[in-house]
């Protein structure tokens, strides 16, 4: 009598995953990965990995540069597109880079829809891809809740949750016309837990941010900002060394950091759950 496994909570994340993966894969002419460099996009990336391997992975990965990145993020990205397996594109928003957009002159609004939300439409249309892959996950805000993992866009990019799709029984629909794409999101049912318990159990190195160390920073708006290069805008007296970490990664000046003693994964894991 054949014995029958049953698969841990994570498995069975994982294999809904790749499944989703290997779907696109197969149903569309030209999809790509979007790339943060990040803990989830880091993991949706070893997915893609695990999902065909032993060959390459059958579509490219993109990066949007918005020039205010972390240092040790780009020294990740640089690592991490030197893999053989690897097409990483990135695309960086020129326009915005000649009018000389920055977070300290121009605000934190203007500047991400600039160099983030513009940079990425510039870069979807440049490539015409037909999807892309997102590592967005449905319990981060209320708005991911309305979120299918096959989320349909129209040839303007944008998004209508009354224009999307039923997912019954793991179906989806990937028919579009000419000019429309669909958003996929193969960690829409993961948690910020599950993506650490997830990093643990496969050993995936993710950017050294997210471990506490100490580290300079300033206050804004009871905020602790990074001093990660000349371009912050500080007094170097106002500069206080704190043992801290960063939950979430992106732009340095706009990213705060928590003080935290968690410095390897378990730690956070503990931390989290504590907390």
């Amino acid at each position: 009598m054949l014995s029958k496994k049953t698969l841990t909570h994570l498995r069975y994340l994982e294999a809904e995953s790749i499944h989703i993966m290997r779907e696109v894969a197969a149903e569309f002419e030209n999809p790509v990965m979007l790339y943060s460099i990040g803990k989830d996009s880091t993991v949706m990336a070893h997915l893609a990995f695990k999902a065909f391997a032993p060959g390459n992975i059958p579509f490219p990965f993109q990066h949007v540069d918005t020039t205010f990145k972390f240092r040790e993020m780009y020294e990740f990205r640089a690592r991490f597109g030197a893999r053989k397996e690897v097409e990483l594109r990135v695309h960086i928003n020129q326009e915005g880079v000649k009018n000389n957009i920055n977070p300290f002159d121009h605000g934190s609004s203007k500047y991400t829809d600039i160099m983030k939300t513009q940079g990425l439409l510039q870069a979807l249309n440049i490539g015409g891809y037909d999807a892309a892959f997102g590592g967005a996950r449905r319990e981060e805000e209320k708005s991911r809740a309305k979120e299918r993992i096959y989320s349909f866009r129209d040839r303007f990019h944008q998004w209508d949750p009354k224009n999307q799709r039923p997912e019954l029984w793991s179906l989806y629909n990937c028919k579009i016309n000419q000019g429309e794409s669909i958003r996929v999101f193969p960690l829409s049912n993961w948690t910020e837990l599950d993506i650490w318990q997830y990093v643990h159990m496969e050993q995936i190195e993710v950017v050294p941010l997210y471990f506490a160390k100490p580290r300079p920073v300033v206050r804004r708006n009871n905020t602790l900002i990074l001093v990660d290069d000349d371009r912050l805008p500080h007094d170097p007296s106002e500069v206080e060394m704190r043992t801290v970490r960063f939950r979430t990664l992106g732009c340095y000046p706009l990213s705060g950091a928590i003080e935290s003693s968690a410095r390897n994964v378990p730690e956070i894991i503990q931390e989290m759950m504590l907390t």
